[in-house]
């Protein structure tokens, strides 16, 4: 998570963006894989997270690998990574992961992932992603997951 700044607001065009969230938009289209996330609000992405999609030139998103995540108050904002954001990201020809993942309050004590299905589906989506990084094993520490090289002659981690 990033907080992309006040500029993202003002901003019409790209060009508008000051420097620390032009950093950020760089980033984004530079990374190998994304992981793109957004808390549901009345069924939907808040409007500033798709003020900053629309901001990317739809040509720079093209095939990269995507992983859809939101969090919702319950159960009946489930279908927004499915309603909302697969068809947002395949109008940029993204590669949207099969396995989206959702989370709700139930699913977390203390910020900390507590439920078992929820850490199951992570796992699901983290493993899918692999298959775009062959010869890269993911690797979990402090509840964080990072992807590390292993070439042959590297023991695995």
């Amino acid at each position: 998570m990033i907080d992309v700044g006040p500029s993202l607001g003002a901003a019409l065009w790209r060009k508008q963006l000051d420097e620390k969230a032009q950093h950020v938009l760089q980033e984004i289209v530079a990374a190998d894989a994304l992981i793109i996330g957004a808390p549901t609000y009345k069924g939907s992405y808040p409007g500033l997270f798709k003020h900053l999609i629309d901001l990317i030139d739809p040509h720079e998103l093209k095939s990269k690998p995507i992983l859809i995540t939101a969090t919702g108050g319950g159960d009946r904002h489930a279908l927004m990574v499915e309603h909302q954001l697969r068809p947002l990201l395949g109008f940029f020809v993204a590669h949207t992961l099969p396995t989206a993942v959702y989370a709700s309050d139930r699913d977390f004590i203390d910020y900390a992932v507590a439920s078992e299905h929820l850490s199951k589906r992570i796992e699901e989506a983290v493993n899918e992603m692999g298959v775009f990084f062959p010869g890269r094993v993911p690797v979990e520490y402090a509840g964080k997951i990072d992807i590390v090289s292993c070439s042959s002659d590297e023991s695995m981690p």
